[in-house]
């Protein structure tokens, strides 16, 4: 990990640098914040950056406001005086991660770099958007696609105010994830994050297990419960499958979240809840407002800031990076040494529609860890719905093909550029080679074929091929 080391004092320089060299960091040094900014541009982005606050020729705060658009992925520690901790406060709404007191002290320092490390890797983690994995971190930062920046983009901003949050994607994007990079990377870090399945509670003991209980409050409560919004007091509490609680529920919800007060059933005494609420579904909720199934005005409430989570399938350019990345996490998993896909593997990967999203690929990379007994993970090692597609997609509409059912028209001759015959030829015989692969089964056939039904059974009919004779029915 790269620090660098901001300060004019020669010897302030030296501790911090001892310090964090015993944990293995690898410092740099810089005398004031233009020089700070010039080895930032020169030498690449740090992970870390140490700044004092007040240094000749440019000040730690004003580095901090061009080193953050230089490098918006290092996170700033702010070294200041006792009597400046208002420059460290600015600091800090302006980007800073955290500040320490002068004279430094080193477990004091070790210990915020550390708490820094752990929120980074959560942030780096959500550029794979995989939820259960653990982050690997000598690796760098993937997740290139435009629509993952953007949900970046927007838990650094919710890192810096207080607001509820929706996130919304399909099963598997990540979205505990987000809520916990959020928590991270706020000033309720150093608080709790409670997460709650809503869906897998059942109804009738959902207000308990969120507000707590006192003791008789209904059969079978022998003792006082603590909810989890109390156990959250300080913290974060995500509330994954919000769009599965009862009409009632939500009425209990919307109060915690405008008065910031709750009552534990059996109580008559309301408990402050000093909790952020993250929230989270796959639910049409908007539709459900429609049908009063859902309260418009919890809502609102919940969705002052959304984020969308991408499926895998529209950030296709991210699947190859992520399973060379669990590649890397199986290895150590399994004690193996495989290299990576082969072209064929992964062209399939790139075709597939993932509808498990990353949860999904995870799953089909380590079955592929399982079957494949060679260093580099081939086609015959992947589950059955992606092998199709070797088939179908990637030999047929990619055009790696060796066979002579694909035989190639002789383009010096120019009577053979004839694109209406040569379309109708390839798509002829791209079905019949797709219903090979699936033995003549229309549904299977136009689901990996990426084609309708409809469109199928009207082309088999235009070209007067019979799905029969493949084995189908």
């Amino acid at each position: 990990m790269r620090v660098l080391v901001v300060d004019d004092d020669d010897t302030l320089r030296l501790i911090v640098r001892s310090a964090l060299e015993e944990r293995s960091y690898h410092v740099e040094e810089a005398e004031d914040g233009l020089e700070a900014i010039q080895k930032v541009t020169t030498a690449g982005p740090f992970d870390a950056i140490i700044l004092d606050v007040n240094m000749p020729r440019m000040s730690g705060l004003e580095a901090l406001a061009k080193i953050r658009e230089l490098s918006p992925t290092s996170f700033c520690l702010i070294l200041t005086a006792y009597s400046n901790i208002q420059d460290a406060v600015t600091a800090i709404k302006h980007g800073a991660y955290d500040y320490l007191e002068k004279p430094v002290d080193s477990e004091r320092l070790l210990k915020v770099m550390d708490a820094a490390v752990a929120a980074n890797a959560l942030v780096e983690q959500l550029r794979f958007s995989a939820p259960q994995l653990e982050f690997d971190k000598g690796r760098k930062i993937i997740g290139s696609s435009t629509q993952i920046q953007k949900v970046f983009e927007i838990i650094h901003r919710l890192g810096k105010v207080e607001t509820s949050v929706l996130v919304r994607g399909e099963s598997g994007t990540g979205k505990e994830l987000v809520a916990r990079a959020i928590h991270f990377n706020s000033q309720r870090m150093k608080g709790p994050f409670v997460a709650v399945n809503c869906a897998a509670i059942p109804e009738n003991l959902i207000e308990s297990e969120l507000f707590g209980h006192e003791k008789g409050a209904f059969t079978g409560a022998d003792r006082r419960k603590i909810g989890k919004f109390q156990f959250a007091e300080g913290g974060t509490i995500f509330l994954d499958e919000i769009g599965d609680i009862s009409q009632q529920m939500q009425v209990k919800l919307l109060r915690v979240l405008q008065e910031r007060v709750f009552t534990p059933v059996g109580s008559n005494q309301d408990i402050k809840a000093d909790v952020r609420v993250v929230a989270a579904t796959n639910a049409p909720l908007e539709k459900m407002i429609e049908t009063s199934a859902f309260r418009a005005d919890l809502f609102y409430r919940l969705n002052v800031m959304p984020i969308r989570l991408p499926s895998l399938r529209d950030r296709r350019e991210d699947i190859a990076p992520l399973a060379d990345f669990m590649v890397q996490k199986f290895n150590k998993l399994h004690g193996r040494s495989i290299k990576g896909f082969d072209s064929k593997a992964m062209a399939c990967m790139r075709l597939y529609q993932w509808p498990g999203n990353i949860r999904e690929l995870e799953n089909v990379v380590e079955h592929a860890f399982i079957i494949e007994n060679s260093d580099i993970i081939r086609v015959d090692a992947l589950p059955e719905q992606l092998q199709g597609l070797v088939k179908v997609r990637v030999e047929g509409a990619e055009a790696k093909v060796s066979d002579t059912s694909f035989s190639e028209p002789a383009f010096e001759d120019p009577s053979a550029l004839n694109y209406p015959q040569l379309k109708e030829r390839f798509e002829r015989e791209f079905i019949i080679r797709a219903l090979k692969a699936f033995n003549g089964k229309i549904n299977q056939t136009a689901e990996h074929t990426q084609m309708t039904k409809v469109t199928l059974l009207r082309k088999l009919e235009k070209y007067g091929i019979d799905p029969k004779s493949f084995g189908g029915n």
